[in-house]
């Protein structure tokens, strides 16, 4: 009969015979394993390396272009004046507007008080020296009061108002301020105007075009001169134009009185105000 060995008794802490019992620690146990090669993480310290050099070449990359900048910009020195320039000039065009109003308690004969007082009209332009190509004759504009329900009724009103214009429209201004002093022969005549518009003569200038490029060069030479004087109280040297703007130009009334208007006055200011940045050296 084959010798059973009873391994609870015998070799307790041998690991050969009991390999899968649990021992106490021994440090100076062999170790399974004990010649396998060991394999370390190189692969995380270089992603760590990357990244630091990474970040230093981008923060140094950084502060290289901006103290480049810094040392462009230091170095840069402009300076931002007005130049102004102003003609007196006359107009060329004179528009006069002549709206003239009948009225009646009958259309017809309205009619033909309206139609007479434009042949007067005429009359009086043409003897006043302006062609009928000057003249146009608006048209005849009809009013009837009663058509309007919120209008009051009274006996003595009239039923019917007709208003028509005429309109010169003239080069020679000086003619139409004459002729325009002159309207009174017409009233004497009966004839009522409609001035609920102001004045009816607009002198205006357009020439405006034929002069811009001389204004232009004169309010460039002015900004160059104040440039110039401040260049000198800073020792330094006006260089060439970095940037223009030509500004605005503004039709001004030659006499700039309360309530004026440059449409009601024959001589007129043409202003610019252009501004421009210099380079200083």
């Amino acid at each position: 009969m084959p010798k059973i060995e009873n391994l609870n008794l015998t070799n307790r802490y041998d690991p050969e015979k009991r390999p899968f019992e649990r021992r106490p620690f021994d440090p100076n146990r062999p170790r399974p394993f004990i010649n396998r090669p060991r394999y370390h993480n190189f692969s995380g310290r270089a992603n760590l390396a990357s990244a630091i050099i990474l970040g230093l070449s981008i923060a140094f990359a950084g502060f290289f272009v901006g103290h480049c900048y810094y040392q462009a910009q230091t170095g840069i020195n402009t300076v931002i004046v007005k130049g102004l320039s102003e003609k007196n000039v006359k107009a060329d065009l004179a528009i006069w507007e002549m709206k003239y109003v009948v009225t009646g308690n009958d259309v017809i004969k309205a009619q033909k008080e309206i139609a007479a007082q434009s042949a007067v009209i005429k009359n009086f332009l043409t003897d006043n020296g302006f062609n009928e190509d000057e003249i146009t004759t608006g048209r005849l504009e009809t009013n009837d009061l009663n058509a309007n329900p919120y209008r009051n009724s009274y006996e003595n009103n009239s039923r019917f108002i007709l208003t028509q214009t005429i309109t010169v429209k003239s080069h020679d201004v000086e003619k139409v301020a004459s002729t325009l002093n002159k309207s009174g022969d017409l009233v004497a005549k009966g004839i009522i105007f409609n001035s609920d518009y102001g004045s009816p003569v607009s002198y205006l200038f357009t020439k405006l075009n034929e002069i811009k490029p001389k204004m232009l060069a004169d309010a460039t030479q002015n900004a160059k001169q104040a440039a110039a004087q401040f260049a000198q109280s800073s020792d330094s040297k006006v260089g060439k134009i970095k940037h223009a703007n030509q500004g605005v130009f503004s039709i001004l009334p030659s006499e700039e009185t309360f309530n004026a208007t440059e449409a009601q006055q024959i001589n007129k200011k043409v202003r610019v105000v252009s501004t421009i940045e210099y380079w200083l050296k």
